[in-house]
């Protein structure tokens, strides 16, 4: 007999921790999963109510989730939270978020943040170097307005690389560059084959539309289609969503994204 598991997890600084029989054919009430996130709610760079439609679904799958837990140590027989509690697990998965490639930090004189990003300015040129553009989980764009920088996401990385494309034209005619401005289009959790939740940003109404179920997985895979046609073309796109639906049994159940 075999044992297989699979988790895939993005964005998000937590820890997954499996107590499991080490063999395939074994009842669900064998297995116990604890989700440990160190923010006080799961999805912390999301809109309340969707972590909150999350980690109720979480709770209705038997998944246990300790917000406000920071790890300590992880041993082989388990983790040790900084409140001195223990937690055996055969199995730690650790999820710490985005980082950008060590590459970067070798680039001699580009200024880079804690993570590795590029620093740019609004206009996406790094800040001590004009020549040098930067986008996407490379880049560190300021929020004119805010204290942070652009997420590190994909509807971030798809309007900075349309935005570059246009600046670049303009530059080449000897005009000045324009700042770029992110605009939110909402976000969209998908939780494998249990449902999906998600905010619309609706600019008609001035506020967010929440949705769930299969319009919320309908729009889920039609943007990832979208952003796979937007890098990839057309043909490719198509075949990605043809090699997924055959794989689809090998595929990671349950992603948060």
């Amino acid at each position: 007999m075999q044992c297989r598991w699979k988790c895939r997890r993005r964005r998000s600084a937590s820890t997954a921790a499996w107590s499991t029989p080490a063999c395939a054919g074994i009842s669900r009430r064998d297995i116990r999963i604890v989700l440990i996130e160190a923010a006080e709610r799961i999805l912390p760079g999301l809109p309340e109510r969707i972590s909150e439609a999350t980690h109720r679904l979480l709770d209705q799958l038997a998944i246990e989730v300790r917000t406000g837990a920071k790890v300590n140590e992880v041993t082989a027989q388990g983790l040790t939270l900084a409140d001195g509690s223990f937690i055996a697990s055969e199995l730690v998965v650790w999820a710490a978020g985005v980082k950008a490639p060590d590459v970067l930090r070798q680039l001699d004189g580009l200024e880079i943040n804690r993570i590795n990003q590029l620093v740019v300015e609004p206009t996406l040129q790094t800040t001590r170097d004009p020549n040098v553009f930067a986008i996407g989980d490379c880049a560190a764009c300021p929020r004119p307005g805010t204290s942070t920088t652009v997420p590190p996401r994909a509807q971030a990385a798809h309007q900075e690389a349309s935005h570059m494309v246009r600046q670049i034209e303009r530059r080449l005619r000897g005009q000045p560059l324009r700042p770029y401005t992110y605009r939110d289009f909402g976000s969209l959790v998908s939780l494998g084959k249990w449902t999906t939740v998600g905010n619309l940003m609706g600019f008609l109404l001035g506020r967010g539309i929440f949705v769930e179920g299969v319009f919320a997985q309908i729009m889920y895979r039609s943007l990832r289609l979208l952003h796979e046609r937007a890098i990839n073309g057309t043909p490719r796109a198509v075949l990605a969503v043809l090699a997924r639906a055959l794989a689809h049994r090998t595929g990671p159940q349950v992603k948060l994204h």
